[in-house]
């Protein structure tokens, strides 16, 4: 360790003293000492277990100088309050799709592209590299440091209205996703009724018939029952999606740097023991929602033709509205 950096018992002592004093730990450098990270997803997840991960990394590495709290399965709210909550220093970090924190950091509709990331591999290889870095710059602008991004995997349509057998059949369909503009524009083109809402209002939707069906993996179409209120299950794989770990960056920054490595070392683990979870979990839930009764059909090459086809326009209007470098770097890293 660095001879001008306090041990991080030593530290928490003197964290301690300031609280004696009438200081808190939000206002000076020792705020560390408790990471209080909360997401949206369920508890058996395997975004959810990671930070299980991560927080037993932290922990050891410390020696429990550091302590992790998680807060899963919206306990502190859903995914917008989430983020807005680590904006504002209430939270350390959360877990969180992408989409949610596009409103605040549209470039990560960047990595929203249909029908580009074409498997985990192209998915992995694009954001790990010069993609991934420009993201967290603009990322740390808005105030977040970026630490990881898991895989939430590809997405799929489910409805209770017919199978998606053809482009026709996408034609009205009232369909919810999440708030990404590059999502919804994306479905508009498809012929279809796109509809943004939090995920914690999708199953009563569903079942009430206010829409007719959804978008997400097979993961997460398992885990919130959607299986219930839906009939159809079609493979469609038109996004990619990343769930992305962010800090507030002012909290991170006030952290030693012996703290901070400690925190991406930890991170690191939990992402890479994710990304093989979620491969195993992505199979596994697709059978089970076919064994437990949903009509499942696979998109045949023609109608994933006709639905590149029809969104082949959004790259264009992606560039218009965040610039052509960031969409072209990724364009460049899906074919490399």
């Amino acid at each position: 360790m660095d001879s001008n950096i306090q041990p991080f018992g030593k530290r928490f002592q003197k964290s301690l003293l300031g609280i004696m004093l009438g200081t808190t730990l939000v206002s000076g450098p020792a705020l560390a000492d408790t990471l209080r990270v909360a997401g949206n997803f369920a508890t058996d997840h395997s975004s959810s277990l990671a930070m299980e991960v991560f927080k037993q990394e932290v922990e050891t590495a410390t020696d429990n100088d550091i302590k992790v709290h998680l807060f899963p399965a919206m306990q502190l709210g859903g995914a917008s309050e989430n983020v807005d909550q680590v904006r504002s220093g209430v939270l350390s970090m959360t877990w969180i799709g992408v989409s949610f924190l596009s409103r605040t950091v549209p470039e990560l509709e960047a990595i929203s592209l249909p029908f580009v990331l074409k498997d985990r591999e192209t998915a992995f290889r694009v954001i790990d590299g010069k993609v991934g870095d420009l993201l967290n710059d603009k990322l740390a602008d808005k105030g977040f440091v970026a630490l990881g991004f898991m895989e939430l995997g590809a997405r799929h349509i489910t409805n209770s209205v017919r199978p998606i057998e053809s482009i026709e059949d996408f034609d009205g369909l009232k369909i919810r996703l999440q708030p990404n503009e590059t999502h919804l524009n994306s479905f508009r083109a498809l012929g279809a009724s796109p509809v943004s809402m939090g995920i914690n209002e999708v199953y009563s939707a569903l079942q009430q018939k206010v829409i007719d069906g959804q978008e997400n993996p097979f993961s997460i179409i398992r885990k919130n029952n959607f299986g219930e209120v839906q009939q159809y299950l079609t493979d469609t794989n038109h996004f990619f999606d990343f769930i992305v770990v962010v800090a507030n960056k002012k909290k991170f920054d006030r952290m030693s740097d012996d703290e901070q490595q400690v925190l991406r070392d930890a991170m690191n683990k939990a992402v890479a023991w994710q990304r093989e979870k979620a491969a195993e979990e992505d199979i596994q839930s697709r059978d089970e929602l076919i064994a437990a009764g949903m009509k499942f059909n696979a998109v045949t090459p023609e109608l994933n033709q006709a639905m590149q086809q029809k969104t082949s326009g959004i790259v264009e209007d992606l560039k218009e509205r965040l610039g052509a470098d960031l969409v072209d770097a990724v364009l460049e890293g899906a074919k490399s």
